[in-house]
């Protein structure tokens, strides 16, 4: 069979990138080809939405149409497929938007919301890829990333979203614990002012983290203090639920 060299190569460049953001100097060196060759493909793949630049400078990333592809890959055994259900029953359970998100690189992609029938609510994100240190779906994938993965994304430098974004590594590194300890962590306006968020990660069959589930609401309202718990849990819960769906088998 002849391989056509230039999709070879543009998947090879596809597959560096979903691994880690970088730029063209880099990825030239990562994947052993001529910066130029790099840069004609980024331009081409860029152009068709496959890859975008990374906020501040930081080279490019996966884009939103490789996102979107990757969840329509078997609409009847996709992730979206497998959550929506049980997105829908969550919603019902606590009266707040559910959304759902996968990992894009060092960002999670929102890819679903099932918004609840408050007329004042949290907006759709949909189809916006936000980085993994300032909201709780992220940082529930990252605790779950090996640990060179982890150190690899903390010695980058980590932008600002609110005043109430934690930026040090140390206390990440203590959220991300947090995390593996409990199965889900809360976010307090650390993206974006007015928003609270929970979140618990998805697994596949082989046990790998595809993505997270989250429940996000205003924050003069969620949570209500009394209800915290009750809300961790059952998003903790649904989350096992749509994991199990996927072929996941939690250790005993």
């Amino acid at each position: 069979m002849r391989i056509v060299q230039s999709i070879e190569r543009a998947f090879r460049l596809l597959d560096e990138l979903a691994d880690e953001p970088g730029g063209i100097t880099n990825l030239a060196r990562r994947i052993d080809l001529p910066t130029s060759t790099v840069a004609r493909l980024l331009g081409t793949l860029e152009h068709l939405g496959a890859i975008e630049r990374a906020p501040d400078d930081h080279g490019y990333r996966i884009g939103p149409t490789v996102v979107t592809l990757s969840t329509s890959v078997d609409p009847t055994q996709s992730l979206l497929a497998v959550a929506q259900p049980h997105m829908v029953e969550l919603v019902d359970l606590l009266a707040e938007a559910v959304g759902l998100s996968i990992t894009a690189g060092y960002d999670v992609h929102y890819v679903e919301q099932v918004d609840c029938a408050n007329p004042v609510q949290v907006r759709d994100w949909t189809g916006v890829s936000l980085p993994m240190h300032v909201v709780s779906s992220g940082l529930v994938v990252l605790a779950h990333w090996p640990e060179e993965a982890v150190d690899r994304f903390l010695g980058r430098r980590l932008d600002r979203y609110t005043p109430k974004t934690v930026l040090k590594a140390d206390a990440i590194r203590r959220r991300l614990e947090q995390v593996r300890r409990d199965g889900y962590i809360w976010t307090y306006e650390e993206f974006a002012e007015g928003i609270n968020s929970v979140a618990a990660a998805l697994f596949n069959g082989g046990g790998v983290v595809v993505g997270a589930l989250h429940v996000h609401g205003p924050s003069y309202r969620f949570p209500d203090e009394t209800m915290r718990g009750i809300i961790s849990a059952k998003v903790v819960d649904a989350a096992a639920q749509i994991s199990a769906a996927l072929g996941y088998e939690a250790p005993a």
